[in-house]
């Protein structure tokens, strides 16, 4: 479907006026700023917006790498940088799997637990993604990007960054988000 606005016009991808975005640049421009706001947030713990989704994960309990991989929607690979950073930051440790000694188990340190709940503080998170938006708007942006989430629901892994260093430094995609 061409996107066009009311009345017929156009959008102009290359233009500087974000009035004449297509939505795709429109969403990427506010979900670049977001992330860079949420990761300056959760840099109040020396955390990024790829590890605090697996630290959420952990609260239900020990996981492998690959279920937290799958959880977070990212390549194994990428997870293994982001879980040994939160290991060297003592928030995750991990440990041989009871139910199958092959594979290592991940769970999350008391002081891990600890972050995980500040950080997760539902006020400042809201703020951070609603600012500038009335309650109306909030309600209505939380419709739209749950039935966006749910339209996606399955579509594999879409881990596109393969940039992070050997100290997991950089950060990996969170698709969810979660």
């Amino acid at each position: 479907m061409d996107e066009t606005f009311p009345g017929g016009a156009v959008p102009d991808p290359v233009s500087t006026d974000p009035t004449q975005w297509p939505l795709g640049r429109l969403l990427f421009a506010v979900a670049h700023r977001v992330e860079q706001e949420w990761n300056a947030y959760l840099g109040a713990w020396d955390l990024n917006h790829a590890a605090f989704p697996v630290l959420l994960h952990l609260l239900a309990g020990p996981r492998t790498q690959r279920e937290l991989a799958a959880a977070s929607n990212v390549r194994e690979q990428t997870m293994s940088r982001v879980v040994a950073r939160l290991e060297r930051q003592g928030y995750v440790e991990r440990a041989d799997d009871p139910a199958d000694r092959r594979r290592r188990s991940v769970a999350v340190t008391a002081a891990g637990r600890e972050v995980a709940l500040q950080a997760a503080r539902l006020a400042p998170a809201d703020r951070i993604v609603t600012r500038g938006l009335d309650d109306a708007q909030r309600t209505q942006l939380r419709a739209a990007l749950l039935a966006m989430l749910d339209a996606r629901r399955g579509d594999g892994v879409v881990d596109t960054d393969d940039t992070a260093g050997a100290d997991g430094a950089d950060t990996a995609v969170d698709a969810e988000g979660v």
